[in-house]
């Protein structure tokens, strides 16, 4: 019963690897796959047009293994306003169809 419990617990562990992957993709990310949590940073040295520095998500304990990886800070806040404004839509959408079939 021991055996299969850590079985279990081990699939559990790769299964959550995989969704932090996916979900370190897009947006501003969660965790990142070594299940670490995400912190901000501005490159100073690194310019982006004529203001100082770029701002990044990095897993808080990033190390440059090629399994971290940056997400530019820009991309992150596209990409979670798409979501919020799509929310939105079909949050409209589904008062629409809801008053209609009433």
């Amino acid at each position: 019963m021991e055996e299969e419990l850590r079985d279990m617990k081990a699939h559990k562990d790769y299964y959550n690897m995989l969704h932090y992957v996916a979900d370190a993709q897009q947006g501003i990310p969660q965790l990142y796959p070594c299940g670490s949590i995400t912190k901000e940073v501005v490159d100073e040295e690194d310019t982006y047009d004529y203001l100082p520095g770029k701002r990044y998500f990095i897993c808080k304990d990033f190390e440059n293994d090629g399994l971290h990886f940056t997400q530019p800070w820009v991309m992150g806040m596209q990409q979670e306003e798409q979501v919020r404004m799509l929310h939105m839509r079909v949050t409209g959408l589904e008062r629409g169809h809801s008053e209609v079939s009433v």
